[in-house]
């Protein structure tokens, strides 16, 4: 498929960022579901040049995953080790497992990951360097940042998020923004059925893209995809998508039902 948007940015004027469609399937399936699912996207047709999908899955369905989903869906972890090396890290999987079996992608700083289950959960600085492990075993990131509904009410949505960049910033070098998506989730529209409006969306997408041209550099600021992780749905991505600074989504519970095919193809004249 890259050789396919490449053939595709010569003409005309297209958008200077292909969308990212990813889904996050978090601690969800069975063999017998997956099949399901896989069926349902491997019958779905063609999908539109102009999305890259990438799914995520718990890391004991990763390598069936792959060997059974059409080859222009990339497969993802949802989590990376902080580690790059091998050794006494009980239950841990790091970057070079994860590339050993095949797999370009890996999430990193989930607000879930964030909040924690029952246990503290990790810190910005964590997420930061857990991202450059990732771009270290030659994978690429999907970085997520968002805030908590009590950040939004008190206006504090940018200093949260601009506290997560700057973790994420400084962890990596100015070559590795070439594999970094960063997915922004307003904590409060995940799982909730509660959608941030277009508007309110773009806003703080507009905000990250300033950051990173601030911070980080214009060019980065350009290039990076910043997409969009909550609760986008069939319903709302048409809307969602045609905003200038939203490039696409995490899409969580959807992204384990039929309409996910919808989602991936909301793209052709919108972006």
């Amino acid at each position: 498929m890259a050789e396919v948007w490449a053939a595709y940015l010569a003409f005309g004027v297209p958008p200077a960022r292909r969308a990212l469609i990813g889904g996050n399937w978090k601690c969800n399936g069975t063999t017998a579901s997956i099949k399901k699912m896989v069926e349902v996207l491997n019958n779905a047709g063609p999908f539109p040049v102009e999305s890259e999908v990438v799914i995520a899955a718990p890391s004991v369905y990763l390598s069936f995953l792959k060997s059974i989903i059409r080859k222009d869906i990339a497969v993802s972890a949802e989590d990376v080790a902080l580690t790059t090396k091998n050794g006494a890290f009980t239950g841990e999987v790091n970057g070079a497992m994860l590339a050993d079996i095949g797999l370009k992608w890996a999430l990193t700083g989930h607000s879930e990951r964030r909040v924690g289950f029952g246990y503290p959960g990790e810190t910005s600085d964590v997420v930061g360097k857990k991202t450059k492990a990732a771009i270290t075993a030659g994978l690429s990131a999907i970085a997520c940042i968002g805030e908590q509904l009590a950040d939004r009410q008190s206006g504090k949505t940018m200093a949260v998020c601009a506290e997560q960049l700057a973790a994420i910033a400084a962890a990596l070098e100015p070559n590795d923004w070439a594999k970094v998506v960063i997915a922004y989730e307003p904590v409060w529209a995940i799982g909730t059925g509660v959608t941030a409006t277009p508007a309110q969306a773009e806003e703080t997408h507009k905000q990250v893209r300033e950051w990173l041209a601030a911070n980080v550099s214009a060019e980065v600021a350009r290039k990076t995809r910043i997409i969009y992780g909550g609760s986008a749905k069939a319903s709302n991505c048409k809307e969602l998508i045609a905003c200038p600074n939203i490039d696409g989504f995490l899409v969580g519970g959807a992204s384990l039902l039929p309409e996910f095919v919808d989602i991936i193809k909301c793209t052709p004249g919108n972006i």
